[in-house]
């Protein structure tokens, strides 16, 4: 990554702004919920996905922690301009995040700062990158539930210990990776997997949500196979959270 990238991000205001996508109820089509991602923008004014950035082997662990907590930052100074809403919030966490003694610092700052309650924030995090001790990761998630934080668990099935992940945290919400969803309606052994997880989490009271849904025909199948919430390009694609410019009006002509 090219150096200069990262001084940017982390020096200047507005370089990291968090783009928002919507998870819905399918059997209504009702906002349930907002998907908060990183995103930073290049001298052109496009925005980019943070996540290749944070994942690129060349940048350093201190480099990717202040990435992430600038992340953080800029999502929670978001949260607090918003108005107290009817949905929840998922905000995006590096599990390496977690061991930072400077991340649970600045939780209370944030948390207090938000004009809704902490419930409404759904802490998510990949199972499968950060942190590898189940038991530390364990102990993060009921440590986020003390400060009244949910937390939800992203990209199941997309590793071997993903049950074992979700069993051991018992999470808030649960998303379904998008290889459980891509051509679900070709792959009858993905929709019986949806399924079986769908009534797993009515059962346990589970939120699930299916996410990367892309076609009519993929969003018909996890409806069919009872998956309550799902997100996805044919549902919203993201969308900047950054105020548009407030206009000044044109004066009249020979006024």
């Amino acid at each position: 990554m090219p150096k200069g990238i990262l001084e940017i991000m982390l020096s200047g205001e507005g370089n990291l702004v968090p783009h928002v996508q919507p998870m819905y109820r399918l059997n209504d089509n009702r906002l349930m919920a907002l998907e908060y991602l990183a995103r930073y923008l290049d001298e052109g004014g496009e925005a980019h996905p943070v996540g290749p950035l944070l994942q690129d082997p060349a940048l350093g662990a201190a480099d990717r922690l202040l990435l992430d907590l600038k992340f953080l930052e800029s999502t929670f100074a978001t949260l607090a301009r918003t108005g107290a809403a009817s949905h929840l919030h998922f905000v995006n966490l590096e599990p390496v995040s977690l061991e930072a003694p400077g991340f649970w610092e600045c939780m209370p700052r944030w948390l207090e700062a938000l004009p809704f309650g902490p419930e409404r924030v759904v802490m998510e995090f990949t199972e499968s990158q950060g942190v590898h001790d189940l038991l530390a990761l364990t102990g993060y998630a009921n440590r986020l539930r003390d400060m009244g934080l949910r937390v939800a668990v992203d990209d199941l099935g997309a590793g071997v210990a993903s049950l074992t992940h979700m069993a051991r945290l018992a999470p808030d919400f649960i998303k379904a990776d998008r290889s459980l969803v891509e051509q679900v309606h070709r792959r009858p052994y993905q929709a019986a997997l949806l399924n079986a997880l769908a009534h797993f989490a009515q059962r346990m009271c589970i939120g699930f949500i299916a996410e990367g849904i892309e076609t009519l025909e993929e969003l018909e199948a996890v409806i069919d196979a009872d998956v309550p919430w799902g997100q996805g390009f044919v549902l919203g694609q993201p969308w900047s959270t950054r105020p548009k410019p407030i206009m000044a009006p044109i004066a009249a002509s020979g006024s």
